[in-house]
């Protein structure tokens, strides 16, 4: 097997043309002050979130979930000095023996006088406390609010925020057609307007009601023409908790997560990356939601009634579903982006209604928690039958599904097992059990093994695996985090797996591994050095000359990232990035990249800016590189690149008053080896891409 080392191509020779945008990078470069006494924290958890998205191979809006929750819980950070662990467990960076320790901690001295403290608790280190430090603080402990009309009309929280994004390019999708060519092809023109809109509104109240709805309609859809008055989508929730028995009580939207999620999750998938924790489901039980995701979510009733040691837990939903239907009333597929600017979205709009019951019976202890989790869901009446090919042979096809499943932890000093099996209606079986060991307060281990049968059928699962399914795939993964010395901080994983069946483009069984490891080094004043390199190999149907055959897919990453903070106002982040794809049949394919954030942020100040600026060059779309600019509050978005050219965009703003502001970012995106950007539809003439993003949010 061939395999080629991640070398990085020589830096082509710049025009001339190029030459202000190297000259603006150093100039930002030569900014940096490394005697600056303050150190940077609020982009940590954005930088993880992006390494989650680029590990998951795939643009999973379920990302979407877990950049929400963070954003939430960054506006309304936790007080270590009330915070439960429950609550701290919210924040995905810690892990179970560390927020035991921060418990600990604040048995012994009472409470935190400052989030300082942090640094003399055993098994937390700096890189750790950076990340956690937007999500908590140190604050009075204060009376609980009684639940009253009088405190919910005086004391609660309200929210509203507005958002508007237009790409100021004409593409193809909005052009002018002839009522002719439209009829013969009613999907070449899009049926709305270019822009994108959506609103959002929260009440809360202490940390026991949330209530609120979001409205949102994507660019190209219907909003104020002959097909539709009004926004496209609609959601609305109310989220009651802790109120004495009852630990949550949901009506409207919600999600739902229980056990390592083989048969039920609503998160983001749990990724292979930097942070152990990572790898364990976190959440369970239901929570809001808030998101303008359009798919992952339940729409009914749900609730958990704490008795003594036991939860109970107990849900129901009724919900429309998009999904492309046969003459004879059969599910060949479901649709699941939201998307519906064309005809064809419209003629799959909202035709299947998906009911789902289901519930979790869960005993809790310190040390140990044990949990049954039930689930049958059903498609009013249809029958799924995707269209038969030799890889789907063992999808789900029937009327109703059903799924129960045990999970548990047990907890024994440094030592944390976990796991969950689960069986589908068919009789088949999945199952994830992992060994976390925390060995000294420098050093952390886990072992995750799983064994999805191929057999195996859950419409709603969603756990850890290198699939987008809960199904044909076997693997071991083991991961190691080391701090040896306070400034230095060594991680790292290997994943083994294999897939017993065929998959989409593999017509045989095949399997693969991936590696990582990263070093991360803050011991500078106010600066983070952070150098990364992950290997991939998976297989892949290869046709050479006339043959197809299943050979092995080889992927190289590399990246080398400085973040330093200046004089208490500026933060600059320099990016250098590299890829090579390796087929193992003709030269590799390779990309790199070169990127510089600079951000300004006074308190003194309404204003705040945010730049970026990148030049990338790859190969083709199999070496693209990932932008990891900054982007607007609740909205998470990774774009990716290949080809040669520029990337700009910048942010500003401007704060009116403490609990009104008003953002705007502006995004351009420049080609030097092409005349059209994109295909079909969303094709634009040229070599130029111009987004604006408008945000307003207000807080009374």
């Amino acid at each position: 097997m061939k395999t080629t080392n991640p070398i990085l191509p020589s830096a082509p020779i710049l025009s001339i043309r190029r030459l202000p945008v190297i000259w603006l990078i150093n100039m930002l470069l030569n900014h940096y002050n490394v005697y600056s006494q303050e150190i940077n924290t609020a982009d940590k958890w954005i930088e993880h979130i992006e390494e989650l998205q680029e590990n998951s191979e795939e643009n999973d809006e379920s990302i979407e979930n877990l950049y929400d929750e963070l954003s939430y819980l960054s506006e309304n950070p936790l007080n270590l000095n009330l915070a439960t662990f429950e609550e701290l467990r919210k924040i995905p960076f810690l892990s179970d023996i560390q927020i035991m320790n921060i418990l600990d901690y604040r048995r012994k001295q009472s409470e935190f006088v400052s989030i300082y403290e942090l640094k003399n608790i055993r098994f937390l280190d700096m890189q750790t406390i950076e990340l956690i430090l937007p999500f908590v603080y140190a604050g009075e402990i204060d009376k609980t609010l009684s639940f009253n009309i009088k405190n919910l009309l005086k004391y609660g929280k309200n929210e509203l925020m507005l958002r508007y994004d237009r790409c100021l390019n004409e593409k193809k999708g909005y052009a002018e057609y002839p009522d002719s060519i439209l009829e013969k092809y009613p999907n070449r023109k899009y049926i709305g307007e270019p822009f994108y809109s959506s609103m959002r509104y929260s009440y809360s109240f202490d940390n026991h009601l949330q209530a609120g709805f979001v409205a949102e309609k994507d660019a190209g859809e219907a909003f104020l023409n002959k097909r539709r008055k009004g926004l496209e989508y609609y959601s609305i929730h109310a989220l009651l908790k802790d109120i004495g028995k009852i630990r949550s009580l949901t009506i409207g939207d919600f999600k739902a997560s229980f056990g390592q999620g083989l048969v039920i999750s609503n998160d983001f998938t749990p990724s292979r990356s930097s942070i152990l924790s990572q790898a364990e489901r976190r959440n369970n039980g239901f929570r809001r939601h808030y998101s303008t995701n359009e798919n992952d979510f339940f729409r009914g009733a749900a609730s958990t009634i704490s008795l003594g040691k036991f939860d109970i837990s107990a849900f129901y939903s009724t919900r429309k579903a998009d999904a492309s239907i046969t003459e004879e009333n059969t599910i060949l597929s479901f649709k699941t982006d939201g998307i519906h600017r064309t005809e064809g979205d419209l003629e799959k709009k909202h035709l299947v209604n998906i009911r789902t019951t289901g519930g979790n019976i869960r005993y809790i202890t310190p040390q140990f928690f044990i949990g049954m989790t039930a689930l049958t869901c059903s498609f009013g009446g249809l029958s799924v039958e995707p269209d038969p090919k030799p890889y789907n042979k063992f999808y789900f096809r029937g009327k109703r599904n059903s799924n129960i499943s045990l999970d548990y932890k047990w907890r024994r000093g440094r030592i944390d097992i976990y796991g969950e099996t689960a069986f589908s209606q068919n009789g088949a079986a999945a199952t994830l059990n992992a060994l976390q060991w925390s060995a000294s307060s420098g050093l952390n281990a886990l072992i995750l093994y799983r064994y999805y049968d191929r057999r195996y059928q859950a419409f709603y699962g969603n756990a850890f695996s290198q699939s987008s399914t809960v199904q044909n795939e076997e693997g071991l993964y083991i991961s190691m985090q080391w701090t040896p010395v306070p400034y230095w901080r060594f991680s790292g994983y290997a994943d083994f797996f294999r897939f017993p069946w065929l998959k989409y483009g593999i017509d045989a069984p095949s399997s693969g591994r991936e590696y990582m490891l990263q070093a991360d080094f803050n011991k500078i004043k106010n600066t983070t050095v952070s150098a990364r390199y992950r290997f991939r190999q998976h297989e892949k149907n290869i046709t050479e000359g006339h043959e197809a055959s299943v050979k092995p897919v080889d992927r190289h990453r590399v990246r080398l990232q400085i973040t330093h903070r200046s004089s208490g106002s500026m933060t600059f982040r320099t990016t250098v990035e590299g890829n090579v794809y390796d087929e193992n049949i003709a030269s590799p394919s390779r990309g790199w990249t070169i990127s510089q954030h600079a951000g300004w942020k006074n308190t003194t100040s309404p204003v705040l800016l945010d730049a970026y600026a990148a030049y990338f060059k790859t190969s083709d779309y199999d070496s693209r590189i990932y932008s990891t600019e900054k982007n607007m509050l609740y909205s998470f978005s990774m774009p990716s690149f290949y080809g040669e050219g520029l990337r700009l965009s910048a942010i500003l703003r401007y704060n009116f008053s403490p609990r009104l502001y008003l953002a705007v970012k502006a995004a351009w995106t420049h080609y030097y080896d092409r005349d059209t950007i994109g295909t079909d539809t969303e094709e634009i003439e040229g070599k130029n891409k111009t987004d604006l993003y408008v945000q307003l949010r207000w807080n009374f």
